[in-house]
């Protein structure tokens, strides 16, 4: 009596392994890079020409100048949001303090409270970022020692092997001070330029003037100082890192190919 043949199971394999192999990944969405050039002309320099040149009388007037001005940062961050749904700590930060901006002035509050806005936002980063040492969640962990600059797994593997965990937690204590130092001079550098800068009263020509000419001198006068010592910390984290890994830099940054 003939056996009942089995089924050739062997090239129903073989076919499954090659639909397999043939099978190609799913696409990620690509990323959508921020565009420096968009970002200071939507929030320095068109809003700068309109509260200086734009709010006259003649033009739009303090009033609707200043609601026009304020709208491109605004227009801005939730284009942002919109692009990437994410939020974005930096814009969301940006975006409440144009608020505040906007309702200081439309309410006609004094200039005071203006210069009082401008210290307290980089200033309560700067105490959180203090507070922060004291948790298990560092803030320097978020704006320096992250998996979107560095290989930080890697980096971890390395400092285990060589015993050095313990003196790089020391090392991220001390990056975190000098973190909240550049918060705490943009602070005080805001604090001044509104001081002596906003010296009309809200509601006029001169003051969104006033305001367009901080908006503008913002960048030179605060943003490049602070940002001197935040790469100054980034610089101390990684000359830490690469002298307690024994890891060459390029062995530690995060690679293009590897986003």
């Amino acid at each position: 009596m003939e056996s009942k043949r089995s089924p050739d199971t062997t090239s129903t394999t073989e076919a499954n392994a090659e639909l397999l192999a043939n099978k190609k990944p799913k696409e990620e969405k690509p990323q959508h890079k921020e565009s420096m050039l968009a970002n200071i002309l939507l929030n320095i320099v068109i809003p700068t020409l309109i509260l200086t040149k734009g709010s006259k009388e003649a033009y739009l007037g303090p009033t609707w100048g200043l609601i026009v001005a304020l709208a491109f940062p605004i227009g801005y961050g939730l284009y942002d949001y919109w692009r990437s749904r994410k939020i974005n700590f930096f814009s969301a930060i940006g975006l409440v303090s144009v608020m505040l901006t906007g309702g200081i002035s439309l309410f006609k509050l004094p200039p005071e409270y203006m210069a009082i806005k401008e210290a307290t936002i980089p200033g309560l980063l700067g105490l959180a970022t203090l507070i922060s040492v004291f948790t298990p969640f560092p803030l320097v962990r978020t704006f320096l020692y992250n998996d979107k600059v560095m290989q930080v797994d890697k980096v971890h593997r390395a400092l285990e092997q060589f015993g050095n965990v313990e003196a790089f937690e020391k090392t991220l204590t001390y990056a975190t001070y000098m973190l909240a130092a550049s918060f705490f001079l943009s602070s005080a550098l805001n604090y001044i330029l509104a001081k002596v800068v906003l010296v009309s009263p809200p509601g006029t020509e001169e003051y969104n003037a006033e305001l367009g000419t901080m908006t503008a001198l913002s960048f030179p006068v605060i943003t490049i100082p602070s940002m001197l010592v935040f790469i100054g910390a980034l610089f101390y984290l990684f000359r830490s890192i690469t002298k307690l890994t024994h890891l060459h830099w390029e062995e530690i940054l995060i690679q293009p190919d590897q986003n």
